[in-house]
């Protein structure tokens, strides 16, 4: 296989990207739900379901938009799809791998997950998820984001949001993009409207997400309009590596998308009357071959958030004045992120030279001579002579990549520019029902790339002690953190003592370990490594 030069994190995500995702389902619920919970809204009666353990959900839609139009935020409460059964759950926003009955253009829903003993007085935090899903999949309902364990253990009220994909979301013919950012901040308008009246507090809003609901979160970072609208972040597996995309790469996909559309960029009839499967097979093309118009689209996600200058209005990286900032972060990454990529594409052990012949192709000099010369990345060898599989080499590279060391950096600009970072990593996992056909991520000792999501929300299937107490402390560190900014409870509030954690510092740091005791030592990630001229980021190589 040749791997085009510079493009290794191309390459890298190729069955993540790839992959069939696992098809949204109906967050967990019993045979004794029922429909008797209404609460008065200043946008009118919001009936929800009352489910035994603990919250209520209510399930609404929260803004409507046309066809690549920006989205206006609901006047009126109204239950998604237009139903009138309060347990009806909303259908996802187009993405080809569902059947159409699946989805619908009018896809901008929420679930509401609230704490059944509360009232309009008690002022709680509120958590707002960002599903992932390479920003072509995914939606409210996927497996595990069922917030009811989330909303009672943390005693917030927990939504789970879902906005426009794909080429609906970055790609209108005539040029304008980054409506999925929109959407997001849509509901968070939407939020300010009716959370007291579920108790909660519009001030003490967090937004969290994972992989591209991270990257979504990050451009709501850099968009200065937004800050307002939310309190502190916490971001997942954020694949930081890619950087936004630039206006003229965006341009160059644009032109792309309308050529496989036949439509032109002044043509809006044309773009409202195409039939909805023809952009979702155009956006599908778009996907497969953006690597190859340019390469810093990458092939995972190659439609993603522009920095445009309006909205977004900062690289929010080291290619560009980084801004003030002030808000707290937790920004999180799993042991093995690379585990599905590396694994799944290569299900036999990888010799020495295949590795080094990879990582040649995948970077440019003298990035690849400086990677193979590293200690943190050469293959052992074994003391029978025996060749050692170089894909665990391959495996950490990618992740140092693409998730760990970017995250890192990242968070030493965050903290060198005011605000403070708290930075972890996933040594203890859920394998999510996306990995269960990788053998490498059912391995006892691996998380992979999204084991964190049932560690988070407590929906996890069967947990073990060791799962069951990982999923008890991030609850309750997510707990103060939506309270406070901090996330170390103290003893008298969560009953338990966790080990503290300190946040990022300009220089060198341990990342929390979130399942074993300790920290994770610096490792490649150190200041003089990646993001240095020796092993730059790919936004760096690319200039974006």
């Amino acid at each position: 296989m040749v791997v085009p030069a510079r493009c290794f994190v191309t390459f890298l995500l190729l069955t993540l990207a790839g992959a069939s995702p696992v098809q949204p389902q109906p967050p967990c619920t019993t045979s004794r739900e029922s429909s008797g919970t209404r609460v008065t809204t200043p946008l009118g009666v919001a009936q929800g379901t009352v489910p035994v353990n603990g919250a209520s959900r209510f399930a609404v839609k929260y803004a409507s938009a046309q066809r690549w139009r920006d989205p206006v935020v609901a006047s009126t409460w109204e239950i998604p799809n237009n139903s009138s059964d309060p347990t009806a759950l909303p259908l996802a926003c187009p993405q080809s791998t569902l059947d159409p009955s699946e989805f619908s253009e009018d896809c901008l829903s929420m679930l509401l997950y609230v704490p059944t003993a509360v009232t309009v007085s008690s002022r709680l935090p509120v958590f707002l998820w960002i599903h992932g899903g390479s920003f072509i999949y995914g939606s409210a309902t996927a497996p595990g984001l069922d917030g009811t364990n989330l909303a009672k253990a943390t005693s917030a009220i927990v939504i789970v949001v879902q906005y426009r994909l794909g080429a609906l979301a970055f790609n209108s013919p005539d040029g304008r993009t980054n409506f999925a950012v929109r959407d997001i901040v849509a509901s968070l308008q939407f939020l300010h409207k009716v959370a007291t009246s579920f108790g909660g507090d519009a001030s003490k809003i967090t937004i969290a997400g994972q992989s591209s609901g991270a990257n979504l979160i990050r451009a709501l970072l850099a968009a200065p309009s937004v800050a307002p609208l939310f309190q502190s972040a916490i971001l997942h597996s954020d694949p930081m590596d890619y950087g936004f995309l630039s206006t003229s790469v965006q341009s160059k996909l644009q032109d792309y998308f309308n050529e496989q559309v036949n439509c032109s960029a002044t043509d809006t009839s044309c773009a409202l009357s195409l039939p909805l499967g023809a952009i979702l097979s155009a956006s599908d093309m778009l996907f497969d071959n953006a690597v190859n118009i340019d390469p810093s689209a990458t092939r995972s996600e190659p439609m993603r958030p522009v920095h445009d200058g309006t909205l977004i209005t900062s690289t929010l990286d080291s290619t560009t004045h980084f801004p003030k900032v002030s808000k707290a972060v937790i920004l999180s990454t799993v042991l093995d992120e690379a585990g599905p990529a590396i694994y799944g594409q290569f299900t036999d052990p990888m010799s020495t030279s295949f590795y080094e012949e990879m990582v040649h192709a995948s970077f440019e000099e003298p990035r690849a001579s400086n990677l193979l010369a590293s200690s943190h990345y050469k293959v052992p060898v074994l003391r029978d002579g025996g060749a050692a599989d170089a894909r665990v080499q391959l495996e950490k590279m990618g992740s140092d990549q693409v998730w760990r060391c970017s995250t890192w950096s990242f968070a030493r600009s965050w903290t060198q520019n005011g605000g403070k970072a708290y930075v972890a990593q996933y040594t203890v996992g859920a394998t999510y029902p996306d990995n269960q056909g990788i053998p490498y991520c059912t391995r006892a000792g691996v998380v992979c790339h999204e084991d964190d999501i049932q560690i988070v929300f407590g929906t996890a299937n069967s947990p073990s002690p060791t799962q069951s107490s990982l999923i008890r402390e991030v609850q309750a560190r997510y707990k103060s953190f939506l309270l406070t900014g901090n996330p170390n409870p103290s003893a008298s509030s969560s009953g338990t003592s966790f080990p503290q954690w300190s946040p990022a510092t300009t220089g060198n740091f341990s990342a929390q370990n979130l399942g074993t005791r300790g920290t994770t030592a610096i490792g490649a990630c150190n200041t003089q490594f990646w993001g240095t001229i020796s092993v730059p980021y790919d936004y760096q190589v690319f200039g974006i």
